[in-house]
């Protein structure tokens, strides 16, 4: 029998019906074997008795027999599966809380390694050779192993969810499909997959996009921390620098100062000492001689009174004091002429400071060119849109949205909505200009109020030297020359627009704590020509950044 069952395959001895062993089994007249109970039931359920493997029928139901050679064979085949079973379970892992157990394992449940959604059970590795071995099992579709296989189950037919629903986005059966789906584009569960895992693919790509843009976001935002300290760290350097060079000069300054003082009080009171000296000697000397001509008076001998009168010492000479005097000494404008010193080395310090400044900005130059669609119609531009003047002659152009049409203006094509940005632009010859940034929705039709409030931040000139900046209430500007090249920087988180005599390095006007929530363009009015007074073109001029 051993020999024998080693001919034969487990396939050979597994009921179609329970696919387990035989348990007594029974041989129909087709020649198929099947458990007892298992081909009993199956022909108390059906109408007809029939074979479950050929289909073949009988009219009257066979009287079935236990095949005692293919039972004993069984038993052992059983024997041998349980001992395999019990090997591998010592090598399988028990299903711990929240994996899947084997639906078939009895006593100590093993992990589940795959579901069968024809079967609605989940088998461990040995419950699962007839799935891969029995030719009639390996049709079915195996998962891996999950939970609530009911679930699977179409809730009003009782029938398996293998079909998807595009219309209503919902997994259906067959019977669904000609009821309640009847005109829905219905798909196979494995197309509506694929579908469905396509667009996961095109999620998790652009997932992994925003993902990605975020990470790089971080890391622009942890390089401008980094900037920024290091900025800090550069401003604060430089700024201790320049303030511990302004303590030492008025340290400086201040000795400077007590030292004069005190040398002026010093001579003072070496010329006192000296007169003072000089003094104290003709008096001693005076002294002397009044104690003689006392002593003198007093003799009563008249002979010796007139013989020593002759002899009596002449007066010593003396000097005649009545203009000599010591004036204190006058210290007026000792503090003046020091603080003098002073602020000339405090504006040496500040001039240092805005060429430092001035070339920072420099670094966020843009190139700017002008925008004719938006240009007055007096206005000129060069060809390649870096110059403008009035020409005083009106070209036929058309009224477009965009045009200024009343105020001598035109604004740059680029716009700006955040960061920073820096442009340079050469006043000279001109006796008057306006110069600045203003906001995209500005009026650019009748006449123009040029505030913060309207959307300009702006400084102009006029009558060739009145420089005025135009904030809520004009703030004339007192400049100490002149500008003949411009620059305007803009901060755009800061709230910034700062405006630059280049030449001289010198801050012209700021306007600061501004609210920006549109983009910004850059904006230009080179005024009237007053009869060619003022032709001279305004012109956007690149940075020299070797100065």
């Amino acid at each position: 029998m051993s020999a024998a069952s080693c001919l034969l395959t487990e396939d050979q001895f597994l009921c179609s019906i329970c696919l387990d062993v035989f348990t007594d089994p029974v041989s129909t007249p087709c020649g198929h074997n099947f458990c007892k109970t298992c081909i009993t039931q199956h022909w108390d359920v059906n109408v007809s008795c029939q074979c479950p493997n050929c289909q073949k029928v009988f009219y009257t139901r066979p009287e079935l027999q236990v095949n005692t050679f293919i039972s004993e064979v069984a038993a052992q085949f059983r024997q041998s599966a349980q001992q395999k079973a019990s090997s591998s379970s010592s090598e399988q892992r028990v299903s711990k809380p929240g994996e899947v157990p084997c639906d078939v394992c009895t006593g100590t449940k093993l992990k589940a390694l795959k579901s069968c959604l024809v079967c609605l059970a989940s088998y461990c590795e040995t419950h699962l050779e007839p799935h891969l071995k029995k030719s009639g099992l390996k049709r079915h579709q195996l998962i891996d192993p999950v939970e609530n296989l009911e679930g699977r189950m179409c809730e009003k037919h009782d029938k398996l969810l293998e079909l998807f629903c595009k219309t209503d986005q919902m997994c259906v059966c067959m019977l669904c499909t000609v009821l309640d789906h009847k005109t829905h584009d219905v798909v196979p569960l494995k197309a509506g997959y694929e579908g469905k895992k396509a667009e996961l693919g095109k999620t998790e790509a652009e997932t992994q996009e925003m993902i990605q843009k975020r990470r790089l976001k971080i890391q622009e935002i942890k390089r401008s921390v980094e900037l920024s300290n290091q900025n800090a760290d550069r401003e604060i350097a430089e700024g201790v620098q320049v303030f511990t060079a302004l303590m030492e000069s008025v340290e400086r300054s201040q000795a400077e100062l007590v030292h004069t003082i005190k040398e002026e009080l010093r001579k003072t009171e070496k010329q006192a000492e000296g007169f003072i000296k000089e003094l104290e000697q003709e008096i001693s000397e005076l002294e002397k001689r009044s104690s003689e001509v006392e002593q003198l008076s007093r003799s009563e001998d008249h002979l010796h009174l007139l013989q020593s009168f002759t002899s009596l010492n002449a007066a010593p000479p003396t000097k005649d004091w009545t203009e000599i005097s010591v004036c204190p000494p006058s210290y007026e404008g000792t503090v003046v002429r020091a603080v003098n010193q002073l602020e000339e080395t405090l504006r040496k310090q500040m001039k240092k400071l805005f060429e430092a400044e001035l070339k920072r900005v420099q670094q966020h130059e843009v190139d700017v060119t002008l925008d004719p669609d938006t240009a007055h119609p007096y206005i000129i531009l060069s060809d390649d849109g870096k110059q403008v003047y009035n020409s005083d002659v009106k070209k036929n152009l058309p009224d477009t949205p965009e045009r200024f049409d009343k105020c001598v203006n035109v604004l740059a094509k680029q716009s700006f909505s955040s960061g920073r940005f820096y442009f340079e632009v050469q006043v000279k010859g001109k006796t008057d200009w306006d110069l600045g940034v203003v906001r995209e929705s500005i009026n650019r039709k009748e006449n123009i109020t040029a505030s913060p409030q309207d959307g300009y931040w702006t400084i102009r000139l006029r009558n060739e030297n009145e420089y005025t900046a135009r904030a809520e209430l004009p703030v004339c500007l007192s400049l100490k020359s002149q500008p003949e090249k411009v620059g305007v920087f803009v901060d755009y988180e800061e709230g910034l627009v700062s405006f630059y005599d280049v030449d001289a390095a010198a801050l012209i006007y700021s306007f600061t704590g501004c609210s920006f929530t549109e983009r910004l363009h850059p904006y230009f009015s080179p005024s009237l020509n007053f009869g060619g007074k003022n032709s001279a073109p305004l012109i956007i001029s690149p940075v020299n950044h070797t100065e």
